[in-house]
């Protein structure tokens, strides 16, 4: 069995798969594990930088019980939420989604889906509402509003993985060397740096065709699990497609049509100290987000309820695409002088700022996006693109996920244990 992507998913997948006592290569192009999940290391801090997957959204169940089988705990987000008034001050958010979610929640009662712009067109004399919803969908969902599905959008907000949010307590990064070391431990053959170009596949049979190392090589299965994100299903350039040899059915590829990525622009600022702590006599002292819809990063959030001084500032949607091909330092400097300005203290934030990380998944040539949302009339599309292929080609990943938990990492995992199991019942192979 040959499973392609190292990311949650696809370690998911690998995992239970080898559990069965199946033979499993693991393939990833990147030099490291865990996909859109990436920590890095902060020096002088136990706190790890997040350029991916940084939450635990809704109940997590399956994260959760991975946390714990890993020695892993897990933190419930709290603080006060503040956002930016028409003056430019800061005022408590007290209301968090609950603004956003009274409208788009409306939306399930449409008659024929249609896109989130289209249907907010309707509450137009209800401006901050208005502005909340749109702010919510494209910085949550990072989707642009023009494309994306208001019944999907209501849909999410039914499902409750925006009610309540966690952290893994130390990052995602420990959990994901959990699930690789388990992998090796179980026989897993990983091979990092490894591209997939084509795969040639008929019933009961994948040869699958990679470069690593420069060295061309083929994998030859009886099938093959495929978590590879959407952006990367459908490019067709040359230099990064992977190709099918027959292609997929028509059905699969209008479920790739019908999904979108979303546009992620994040940056990890590195203060010497958390000085929004000290400012305005305290105020923000107990500060976990912070939105203004008139800054280049709509959105900057601290660490708490762990107290540090990493805070991250994040562009979604139509801002993040506004952002494309602007340099790191660059990238940098706006969004350490846009959190300054949150409290009208840009030098302050220059003097305290060490540096920071940054990272742009739309230009990430193995993603192609950060996550996954619906166009309008994509109703079906995630169960459609989950379906296997004549018992051999199998799919997994966030965007298959069809329970309300695309986008997260719990359900990449999901998807990952579905697709394994789906493969299992095919092949035969003890539960």
């Amino acid at each position: 069995m040959v499973v392609i992507g190292a990311g949650a998913a696809g370690l998911a997948a690998a995992r239970s798969l080898a559990r069965r006592s199946a033979r499993v290569v693991l393939l990833e192009a990147r030099d490291r594990a865990g996909g859109r999940v990436w920590s890095r290391p902060v020096a002088g801090s136990e706190t790890l930088a997040e350029l991916g997957a940084e939450f635990i959204h809704g109940r997590g169940e399956l994260t959760r019980r991975l946390l714990h089988e890993a020695g892993l705990s897990a933190v419930d987000v709290d603080g006060d939420e503040w956002i930016c008034a028409g003056t430019g001050d800061l005022q408590r958010d007290d209301q968090g989604i609950l603004g956003a979610a009274v409208i788009l929640e409306q939306a399930r009662s449409l008659a024929a889906d249609e896109s989130v712009e289209q249907f907010l067109r309707r509450f137009g004399r209800d401006a901050d509402a208005v502005r909340a919803a749109r702010h919510f969908v494209e910085g949550f969902d990072a989707a642009d509003p023009a494309i994306a599905s208001a019944r999907a959008i209501a849909d999410e907000l039914r499902s409750g993985t925006d009610s309540a949010a966690a952290r893994p307590l130390g990052g995602y990064g420990p959990l994901v060397e959990h699930l690789h070391d388990v992998c090796i431990a179980a026989g897993v053959r990983l091979r990092l740096a490894t591209a997939v170009r084509r795969i040639s596949w008929r019933r009961g049979a994948a040869d699958v065709e990679a470069s690593g190392g420069g060295t061309p090589q083929t994998i030859r299965a009886r099938a093959a699990i495929l978590t590879l994100p959407v952006g990367v299903l459908r490019d067709r350039r040359d230099d990064t497609a992977v190709m099918f040899d027959p292609g997929l059915p028509p059905a699969k590829l209008d479920a790739l049509r019908r999904i979108e990525m979303g546009h992620v622009v994040r940056v990890v600022l590195r203060f010497q100290t958390a000085f929004w702590e000290r400012v305005r006599s305290g105020r923000y002292r107990d500060a976990a987000f912070f939105r203004c819809e008139g800054h280049a990063f709509q959105a900057y959030w601290t660490q708490l309820p762990v107290h540090g001084t990493l805070v991250v500032a994040w562009a979604g949607g139509p801002k993040a695409v506004a952002l494309g091909g602007t340099t790191r330092d660059a990238l940098i400097e706006r969004a350490r002088d846009g959190f300054g300005r949150l409290f009208q203290e840009p030098g302050l934030a220059r003097a305290e700022c060490e540096g920071g990380f940054v990272h742009d998944w739309s230009r990430d040539p193995f993603a192609r996006g950060a996550y996954s949302y619906l166009a309008v009339g994509g109703g079906g599309a995630r169960e459609a693109l989950a379906a296997p292929v004549e018992d051999t080609l199998f799919f997994a990943g966030e965007a298959t996920s069809s329970n309300g938990q695309a986008g997260t990492v719990n359900g990449a995992l999901e998807t990952g244990e579905r697709a394994a199991a789906e493969a299992a019942r095919s092949l035969s192979l003890a539960s």
